[in-house]
């Protein structure tokens, strides 16, 4: 299981046209923010100074925010009139107020919203500036390296060289990388590598670092002498144990998920549904597609677990839905890839709620079918990616969720598909419902090697997670969410870094 995306985010909050409360003079406005734990439950994360005097506050005290990219953070921004020392905010003159989640503000880079009154109402003409930044320091610096004539140190064999950089602390040294191991060469050449320049040296580049190998000490950078400094003390005439030569010390901006979200990347969302006869008749409640009373079934709750996380990285919230393994009107042939709108020229649904409605409405004018075919939707969605690849910058990224309750048919055609699909900037999450047996998903997902074609060829990088939803039943719908998009951060960088894509534009907006 992949880290959750937790990154530090600085908040720049400022105000315009706020309502004047103060008979003699001008507000003194204050913005408190408040993070949704679950329901109508908020706690209050901090607040900034008061402005004395001030309808267009510019807010000098940041507000810093852990960010989790698999969570929908609901912040709200209240802005009050603070004319006394009184703690409790009731007891000041509220000026209005602003929701949104914090997906929002950092795929915009720079929020703008009216300022709302309790009743829902605008509060005046006033509006909420959220700026948002990473906190960060996201240079790595790139090494290559090589030797010659160093020091035989095996008895039976030549030397096993490698490299060690440490940091300087305070009170020590500090190991901060460790090259491999070239075995039994006295003139090896390491693979290049990069270390982060804050575990490198914190970030200062004037700061010394010390480099050895096994007992020696390498006191320079460029090409330099490796020391012993027990041979340095028996021998007068001792120059020596070894050249070691730095071909390449380059230090480069190494870009974070939140850098390219904040640059413009836009998260295309599609959707893909097992319509196959193995559900169940869709009016049983035993189905999987029978949709309880309460209007939930597994298919919905896994479409709204990821749809209400991905939305908020999507300016136009429209989002293909497709449907696979089902007969289809008016002539009822089978169909691995049908819109669930009917409309092959405009599958697009508007937000989660419109993917969902097209789900209901498409569910009884269907007969469910068979086999379980994934290789024909994962190539309709490879086409959109495939567009994609004329892009100078990193700005387009799909994911497609396929749910399904079943064993696949095409396996061999689906690994194919998912290898050509690395190559290109998409994900897939499946997510398995019912109880069938789930071991052929593991398959695809990646975490213990590379997955292959059936032709040997390996992908590129891991680009699948596969979860079953039956582990999710008895928790929270954030649970699934945090669970399913876990590696997604992670595959979005890889590729956009495998590509050498730059941001579309700077993260750090104006």
């Amino acid at each position: 299981m992949a880290m959750q995306c937790v990154s530090k985010v600085e908040l720049t909050i400022s105000c315009e046209n706020l309502m004047d409360k103060d008979v003699t003079s001008k507000s003194d406005p204050l913005c408190v923010l408040h993070l949704n734990v679950s329901g109508n439950q908020w706690f209050e994360v901090a607040r900034t100074e008061r402005v004395q005097n001030c309808l267009n506050p510019k807010f000098a005290k940041k507000i810093v925010i852990d960010y989790q990219f698999e969570v929908v953070q609901k912040l709200r921004f209240a802005i009050y009139d603070i004319d006394s020392k009184a703690i409790e905010l009731n007891d000041h003159d509220f000026l209005g107020e602003m929701e949104c989640s914090l997906g929002q503000i950092v795929s915009s880079g720079k929020l703008t919203r009216p300022l709302l009154l309790k009743n829902k109402k605008p509060a005046g003409k006033g509006t909420i500036t959220v700026i948002a930044e990473e906190i960060k320091d996201n240079r790595v610096v790139n090494f290559e390296v090589d030797a010659r004539k160093l020091d035989k140190k095996d008895f039976f064999g030549k030397s096993d060289p490698y490299l060690e950089f440490y940091r300087q602390t305070e009170t020590a040294w500090q190991l901060a990388h460790r090259t491999e191991v070239v075995k039994n060469n006295l003139n090896p050449t390491w693979r290049p590598f990069r270390i982060p320049l804050q575990s490198l040296c914190g970030g200062d580049m004037e700061k010394p670092i010390k480099v050895s190998y096994g007992v020696y000490l390498i006191t320079r950078f460029a090409e330099f002498d490796c020391i012993n400094i027990k041979k340095k003390q028996k021998k007068k005439n001792y120059k020596n144990s070894g050249v070691v030569s730095v071909k390449l010390c380059q230090v480069l901006l190494h870009y974070t998920f939140l850098d390219y979200i904040m640059g413009g990347c836009q998260i295309n969302f599609i959707v893909g549904i097992d319509f196959t006869g193995s559900n169940g008749d869709p009016r049983s409640p035993d189905s999987l597609h029978y949709i309880s009373p309460s209007g939930v079934n597994e298919y919905l709750s896994a479409i709204w677990s990821v749809g209400l996380v991905i939305q908020d990285y999507d300016s136009d919230k429209l989002f293909p839905a497709f449907g696979f393994g089902a007969q289809i009107p008016p002539n009822w042939q089978v169909s691995h890839e049908f819109p669930l709108n009917f409309n092959p020229a405009n599958p697009f649904c508007a937000g989660v709620e419109g993917v969902v409605e097209a789900y209901r409405v498409c569910l009884p004018q269907v007969r469910l079918y068979g086999p379980t075919n994934f290789a024909p939707i994962i190539r309709r969605v490879s086409g959109f990616a495939q567009q994609a690849l004329q892009q100078q910058t990193a700005s387009q990224y799909y994911v497609l969720l396929i749910i399904t309750d079943g064993v696949i048919t095409d396996m061999d055609q689906t690994r194919a598909a998912i290898v050509a699909a690395s190559h290109l900037p998409m994900s897939l999450i499946i997510v398995g419902v019912g109880r069938a047996d789930f071991t052929d998903m593991e398959i695809l997902d990646g975490d213990d090697g590379h997955l292959r074609s059936p032709s040997g060829q390996p992908a590129v990088r891991d680009i699948v997670q596969f979860v079953p939803y039956r582990k999710f039943q008895n928790a929270s719908r954030e649970a699934l969410a945090q669970c399913v998009l876990a590696e997604l951060p992670q595959q979005v960088v890889s590729y956009f870094r495998f590509k050498k894509l730059q941001p579309s534009h700077e993260p750090n907006p104006s």
